[in-house]
């Protein structure tokens, strides 16, 4: 087994020095605030179908024998693809965010 410790190319980084930089707060804000967003949409939506699937308005047969439960459930498969797809799309442009953050530090002198 290697020593870790005997390997001379781990690279150090001063956290706190990333974490006072202006370009990282605002990067982490614009990140965290897409995130809880897409998660709260998620979870609202995801929790109503237990309660609307005993409302009139989701009993109500929509096609032949198909209630509005089925459609609404059908609907959150559809939206959990398409968060998934968005959130992947997004992390992209947040992974270039978070090397912009790092080439800054490493411009500013940062180890």
């Amino acid at each position: 087994m290697a020593n870790i410790s005997a390997n001379k190319n781990v690279e150090s980084v001063d956290y706190s020095a990333i974490e006072a930089m202006e370009s990282f707060n605002k990067f982490v804000k614009k990140k965290n605030t897409f995130l809880f967003s897409i998660t709260a949409a998620f979870l609202i939506l995801y929790i109503l179908l237990p309660i609307l699937a005993f409302q009139p308005v989701l009993q109500q047969k929509i096609i032949g024998n198909i209630t509005g439960v089925w459609v609404y459930s059908a609907g959150l498969f559809i939206m959990t693809i398409v968060l998934c797809t968005v959130y992947v799309k997004k992390a992209s442009s947040f992974d270039k965010a978070a090397a912009a953050v790092l080439a800054e530090y490493h411009a500013k002198g940062g180890k």
